[in-house]
């Protein structure tokens, strides 16, 4: 669980959050004495004053990552920047008004929050601009060089590029031949048999090789005794699935699947999952109870009857169930046009029915679904029966997101754009295969997590 939680978040963010947080915890800290009468040491030890600390605190870093300061840390405008922290904290101020009516013990004095509040401000945009320009570079800055440039090193370059956080800056690649390399993509440094002098010119720390052996363009022995040195060498494609968290469907075999003992998902894991599913289904249900109510009684008297969408789908092992939905669509959507793919703008929406699927609570009957056993919390989108034929023609592996029970929520909707294209559903495949490889409760909670932030900033479903 740790070395995944390692690898879905880059060294570089997680020395961020953990910097951030001291900073805000100083921040207020500071506060209390300068501005307590009482002994600032009393308040917070024995007092609740370090909760207290700390519950502002965490309001703040929860504000920082709903606003996708974690995701992008490269500073772009600095003016942007300052107003995103001004919302931070009045949302955090906000929120000490809010806990006080919970619980007057729950928030700090006035005026320390105030000066807190300025405090932290200050620290955090500082601290983030020094460290866009600054500690990005200096801290654990990978030196990277790549044996070949197909498609896929041009796709990872970029990719490295535009994420600083990843904290591995490209020095160029060793032409392997056969491929035609945007002059602007990747700088070539010289040819496959000059590896070693251009591995001692340039020092790199990992060497990524983007050509198969049967162009003939790898010089194995080479790589060999470099990797015996001391480097580390890998496969382009074991370099994207670490990047760009999806698996390469160009770059994958019929043989990786058969042998790797890594791709398919452990039995083990698929029970504690179908466990862990159903308890939280449920208590959802008893919680989400009043509102799926509310929802109903809103569909019932806007749009009329039925209430519940229901519709055939996909889902483990190839079997074809039931998928329940509150009716986000006029009843007589499909009279005309038969089964088609949901797009972003779909002209069949009711007016509430956009709201619904803006917040996501079409979903909640799908509850239902997990408790029967059909789904789970987290998995593949499950597909109707009409477009997993298509797909499965056109798109190589597209049968295997089938090994795992579908999700009401997963890997592919949380980090791929809304898509209705044969190359979109190609995409939203090769998070589906990282999903499965990796699949995990602390997978399954990060990305629980990270759906609940989809619903709080009301992006809609993906």
């Amino acid at each position: 669980m740790i070395r995944l939680l390692r690898s879905l978040i880059p060294p570089h963010i997680l020395t961020l959050l953990v910097t951030e947080t001291a900073l805000m915890v100083c921040s207020f800290v500071l506060a209390c004495y300068l501005i307590l009468d009482v002994d600032p040491a009393v308040y917070l030890l024995y007092d609740g004053g370090a909760a207290r600390v700390g519950l502002i605190s965490l309001t703040l870093l929860v504000g920082i990552y709903l606003h996708d300061l974690y995701s992008e840390v490269q500073v772009r405008s600095r003016v942007l920047l300052v107003q995103q922290g001004l919302q931070i904290v009045g949302v955090a101020i906000l929120a000490q008004a809010l806990f006080g009516y919970v619980s007057p013990g729950l928030i700090l004095p006035r005026w320390v929050v105030v000066l807190g509040s300025g405090l932290s401000l200050l620290c955090f945009v500082s601290w983030r601009i020094f460290y866009s320009a600054v500690m990005l570079r200096a801290i654990g800055e990978e030196r990277v060089l790549f044996l070949g440039a197909n498609a896929l090193a041009v796709e990872i370059a970029g990719h490295l590029a535009a994420h600083p956080e990843f904290g591995m800056r490209v020095l160029g690649f060793v032409d392997g031949g056969g491929y035609n390399v945007p002059p602007a993509a990747l700088e070539r440094l010289g040819e496959a048999s000059e590896l070693k002098e251009v591995v001692a010119k340039t020092g790199p720390d990992r060497i990524i090789v983007a050509v198969g052996e049967r162009r003939g363009g790898v010089p194995l022995m080479d790589l060999l005794d470099l990797r015996f040195s001391g480097l580390r060498i890998e496969e382009a494609a074991a370099t994207f699935e670490r990047v760009m968290k999806r698996v390469s469907l160009n770059e994958l075999r019929p043989a990786q699947l058969i042998y790797s003992g890594e791709l398919g998902p452990r039995r083990s894991r698929l029970a504690l999952q179908f466990a862990y599913s159903g308890l939280l289904a449920l208590a959802a249900v008893l919680v989400l109870s009043p509102l799926m109510l509310l929802v109903a009684l809103v569909v019932r008297f806007s749009s009329g009857a039925p209430i519940l969408y229901r519709q055939t789908r996909v889902g483990w092992q190839g079997r074809v169930f039931t998928l329940y939905k509150f009716r986000s669509m006029r009843q007589d959507a499909e009279a005309a046009t038969g089964a088609i793919w949901a797009a972003r703008e779909d002209p069949r929406v009711t007016p509430v029915g956009r709201w619904l699927r803006r917040l996501r609570l079409d979903e909640l009957p799908q509850l239902f679904n997990v408790l029967r056993g059909d789904m789970s919390l987290v998995g593949p989108r499950p597909e109707r029966p009409e477009f997993v034929g298509q797909l499965s023609e056109r798109i190589p592996y597209y049968r295997q997101r089938h090994w795992v029970r579908p999700g009401i929520t997963g890997w592919a909707q949380i980090n791929h754009k809304y898509g209705d294209t044969l190359e979109d559903a190609a995409t939203k495949l090769e998070y589906d295969l990282y999903y499965i490889k990796h699949l995990s409760p602390a997978l399954d909670f990060f990305v629980l997590f990270h759906t609940l932030k989809t619903v709080i900033l009301s992006r809609g479903a993906q």
